[in-house]
């Protein structure tokens, strides 16, 4: 077992191992299951998150609250066009999560990973980079075991909820598990990868959590998007051999602490930030009838 990201790097140095290979080893001894059946579990989650990654690519499904829909399609429709700025791989992917993100909204089946309100920033990152590289099914489902022992680094050492970290605790975090899973699906190295889920970290340390009416919609789904630049960028800067000056598991705790520290109104509350702003006030009144 492993409780930290040196914990991890002896292990899998220790063993001659990838980091997949550790965590799934380490979840079959911790969920008394085999290998296989570890294994069988991820495609089945990898089969939810790609259905929701392209549910509204080319069909606009409204939110429950009425907030946020579209937007997927609307990306996919002006990438289509072919004056981007950015390249079209990386808007696809954007488009993936925020399709993921909308089947949320809509109250459709999807995977918290590793929360709701940050669901598509990891499998868009996994699935557009998969497509790059041709991956079959073992490789992305060894890349999901990547994100998961980053995921559960985090969890353990800090925390993974917006209520008590912020945005920087969910977004940061997906970003930081995609980024990870990213790097070792190009060959990258093990510390490669926890440079890259560190620097994505940096890159977002303090973003508070402020959901206009306290709906995780808004500015959620755009920080979804973000969140798969933040991820995809971060793996380029690590693969380039651009490192994270901080540790991992100092920034980890870095991130806790500001966490701790912001004050409750930023923290999901729906009382501080953009939740406060006169326009989200009024979205409040109208949606509850205040």
């Amino acid at each position: 077992m492993y409780n930290n990201a040196n914990e991890l790097k002896l292990l899998c140095d220790q063993q001659g191992k990838k980091i997949y290979e550790v965590a799934i080893d380490v979840e079959a001894e911790n969920s008394d299951c085999t290998i296989k059946e570890v294994r069988q579990k991820f495609r089945e989650a990898i089969k939810t998150m790609k259905d929701a990654c392209s549910k509204t690519l080319k069909k606009e499904i409204p939110s429950v609250s009425g907030l946020t829909s579209g937007n997927a399609k609307k990306l996919m429709s002006y990438i289509s066009k072919g004056n981007t700025i950015l390249s079209a791989d990386t808007l696809k992917c954007v488009a993936h999560a925020l399709s993921c993100f909308e089947v949320n909204t809509s109250m459709g089946k999807i995977i918290a990973a590793p929360t709701a309100g940050s669901c598509g920033i990891l499998p868009a990152c996994i699935f557009l980079t998969g497509e790059k590289i041709d991956a079959d099914e073992e490789t992305l489902v060894n890349a999901f075991a990547t994100a998961a022992a980053i995921g559960l680094i985090i969890e353990k050492n800090a925390t993974l909820s917006g209520a008590e970290g912020g945005c920087q605790a969910e977004c940061g975090s997906a970003s930081a598990m995609a980024a990870a899973a990213v790097v070792e699906m190009l060959g990258g190295t093990i510390d490669e990868a926890l440079h890259a889920g560190a620097m994505t970290i940096t890159n977002v340390m303090g973003q508070v959590c402020d959901p206009i009416a306290g709906l995780v919609e808004i500015p959620c789904a755009k920080r979804n998007a973000i969140g798969v630049v933040n991820a995809l960028l971060c793996a380029d800067l690590a693969l380039a051999g651009i490192t994270c000056f901080v540790p991992f598991d100092e920034v980890i705790d870095a991130m806790y602490a500001v966490g701790k520290a912001l004050p409750p109104e930023l923290r999901e509350t729906g009382l501080g930030g953009l939740a406060a702003t006169p326009t989200g006030i009024a979205v409040r009144k109208k949606i509850f009838g205040e």
